[in-house]
């Protein structure tokens, strides 16, 4: 594709964006415009790119929610608690479903009521970018190498830990189908991000609840799963303090079974169900074990 196809096929897709937020059919305009673009349409080079074309639409084609928790000293004897575990939804809302409500579990809130009262005794910091249209929000996908996100890299540069959930298809691994038959169970967590002790954490928590998890870096997976084990150092996962990070690549199968109703944002957040609860209570003893190995001196 020449430079100037990309620019023609991403004028198309922002025609269409800003039509969708009036109320237009986004892959229906797409489509009729642009076949190619509307099966495979370009991604923004960065979140700042997005946000310089679309930043009016904010609220109507895309959202940004995060929560900071205040902390302070103020003695000069005794040690506060510092955060040290973000979690991230850079693919949330109508993206990556499931990934927004999943990351407000694990921080500790209910994605039923994410303004309202902790639900859990522990809290951790979050951010989450989420695609808001009730269709086509593929094209709001930014990879997460070129994430630029002013909160989301402040967050991760200010925390020892992140966990980042990330969104994928079954097809999309290539797994050994002596391990993963397509017929078979499809719900599969990848494991990644550069940081071995919460990779494995992650693995041994989620296994033992009962979800199917692979470490991306483990044979006989390392291979075939480089596309999606987080290993970027310019990924937020790993943009920590320590420079490296988690990351959770869930299938479709397993997103959807953590809901009664996956259908909607609105629908997930009414009908998370006792494997949503299993899932973000695994990732949690998995923080807490990472973070038990961490201590504030």
């Amino acid at each position: 594709m020449t430079s100037s196809d990309r620019s023609a096929s991403r004028r198309t897709v922002l025609t269409a964006l800003a039509a969708a937020t009036a109320g237009a059919p986004f892959l229906g305009q797409l489509a009729a415009a642009s076949p190619a673009a509307a099966a495979d349409p370009l991604e923004y080079p960065s979140n700042t790119a997005m946000y310089t074309a679309i930043g009016a639409e904010e609220g109507t084609t895309f959202g940004r929610r995060h929560r900071r928790h205040e902390r302070f000293d103020l003695s000069l004897t005794a040690k506060a608690e510092h955060p040290r575990t973000a979690v991230l939804a850079l693919h949330g809302g109508g993206i990556e479903i499931g990934t927004s409500e999943l990351c407000l579990g694990i921080a500790g809130y209910s994605p039923s009521d994410p303004a309202g009262a902790p639900v859990l005794p522990s809290v951790h910091d979050y951010f989450m970018f989420e695609g808001l249209l009730s269709s086509g929000n593929k094209a709001l996908h930014v990879t997460s190498k070129n994430c630029d996100d002013h909160v989301a890299l402040a967050l991760a540069a200010s925390h020892l830990n992140v966990l980042s959930l990330h969104g994928c298809t079954f097809d999309q691994l290539k797994l050994p189908t002596a391990s993963f038959p397509a017929a078979g169970d499809r719900r599969v967590a990848v494991v990644g991000g550069l940081n071995p002790a919460f990779r494995t954490a992650l693995v041994t928590e989620l296994t033992a609840a009962g979800f199917p998890a692979v470490d991306s870096f483990a044979a006989p997976y390392a291979a075939t799963l480089a596309d999606f084990n987080g290993s970027h150092t310019a990924n937020p996962c790993n943009r920590t303090m320590l420079g490296m990070g988690g990351q959770l690549e869930m299938t479709t199968e397993l997103r959807q079974s953590l809901f009664d109703d996956s259908s909607s944002r609105s629908a997930r957040a009414a009908t998370w169900n006792g494997a949503f609860v299993a899932f973000r209570d695994a990732c949690r003893r998995a923080v807490a074990t990472v973070e038990a190995a961490q201590p504030i001196l």
